[in-house]
């Protein structure tokens, strides 16, 4: 019997049709729990932004840690792996949505904007704001939360909605300033649909001529797009991909070896170690027991 990745449904006891909540992360740090626990890598169906207030820490993000301190800003995406590390200095908010939430009301290009601040294939998931842009950052969650939690009347929702996109789009201002975003970039809206697909087919479909049928377009177009906007091959980012899938595998299930082999796409285990090795410089078993 083999467990299921650990996959954390947004869920909002205090009002389950909002897709919205907001969370202390020093409430979060100092819960017990008794299903699963955040200190563990898991994966969330719904987008997370944390703003470190007092304190330091650590947050990790897809086997990447990332220091924080006060006027540190991480961003997770829907299907992202990461887990929190326990402090007792930390204090800071986070605000935590479903897509649905944000944007079904939002213009396509308005939406590409806000969903790339979460893209880590795009952009760094860490922002270290200036101290006025964090004074800034402090006063829109501010005035979410009077929404929120004192107000919380039948127009809270669509005004912290309209904060939200404020905020997103300020964020996205900051990392442009900061030339962290690909701005008008030609191509982007293809490889995202490209990013999406393989995440999507990944398990089933490894091969460029495979996604370049999907969309539509030769494999050199394809290479002309991945190169354009992550500068390697559609290959390789394929083969990114996949090795990603497979350490959320490794990290997130007690299943063997041979089971994430075949759960990959993998025939033969011999091929799957061969193939791993060469993506990471370790085996299965190393990769597991180094980052659990």
């Amino acid at each position: 019997m083999t467990s299921p990745p650990i996959h954390i449904k947004f869920q909002n006891l205090q009002n389950p049709q909002a897709r919205f909540d907001v969370v202390k992360l020093e409430e979060l740090l100092h819960r017990e729990y008794t299903n699963h626990s955040p200190f563990q890598l898991h994966l969330v169906e719904f987008y997370i932004i944390i703003l470190a207030e007092e304190g330091q820490g650590v947050h990790t993000i897809d086997f990447t840690d990332y220091p924080f301190e006060r006027g540190t800003l991480l961003t997770i995406r829907k299907d992202q792996i990461h887990k929190f590390h326990k402090s007792d200095t930390v204090k800071g908010t986070m605000l935590l949505f479903t897509d649905e939430f944000l944007v079904s009301y939002l213009e396509k290009l308005e939406a590409l904007k806000s969903l790339q601040l979460f893209n880590e294939v795009l952009s760094v998931p860490k922002i270290q704001l200036t101290k006025n842009e964090l004074g800034e950052v402090i006063e829109s969650l501010g005035r979410i939360e009077k929404e929120y939690f004192n107000i919380n009347d039948d127009y809270s929702l669509g005004i912290i909605r309209s904060e939200l996109h404020i905020l997103l789009a300020k964020l996205y201002r900051i990392k442009s300033g900061m030339n962290q975003v690909m701005e008008n970039r030609k191509y982007l809206n293809e490889f995202i649909d490209f990013q999406n697909l393989v995440e999507r087919h990944v398990v089933r479909h490894t091969q460029v001529q495979d996604y370049a049928k999907m969309l539509g377009i030769s494999t050199k177009t394809l290479n002309t797009v991945t190169q354009a906007i992550v500068n390697k091959s559609a290959k390789a980012f394929i083969d990114d991909i996949c090795t990603k899938q497979i350490k959320r595998l490794l990290i997130n299930t007690e299943n063997s070896v041979k089971e994430i082999a075949y759960a990959s796409g993998f025939e033969e285990t011999t091929n799957f170690y061969k193939y791993f090795k060469r993506q990471t410089q370790l085996t299965p078993e190393q990769f597991r027991h180094d980052f659990r």
